[in-house]
């Protein structure tokens, strides 16, 4: 069974450790159009964790991200 990635708010800690994730990858296309966002979301609501997944996603860590989709789809 799955754990629950209680105070964890690194991306790649998330994936290597086989925690819960909800993909939230497809906004990093959306937010490369450019423009100003405000991430406005409750306390313990994965605000750290989606901006560790960006800054990820901006750094070119392919293999993170690689490594999510075949977990995913290989048991």
């Amino acid at each position: 069974m799955k754990k629950l990635p209680i105070g964890i708010q690194t991306f790649s800690k998330t994936i290597e450790e086989g925690h819960y994730y909800v993909d939230k990858t497809l906004f990093v296309k959306k937010l490369e159009s450019g423009g100003y966002y405000f991430l406005s979301r409750p306390r313990r609501f994965g605000k750290s964790l989606f901006l560790d997944t960006l800054k990820e996603a901006f750094s070119g860590n392919k293999e993170l991200f690689i490594r999510r989709v075949f977990k995913f789809f290989v048991k």
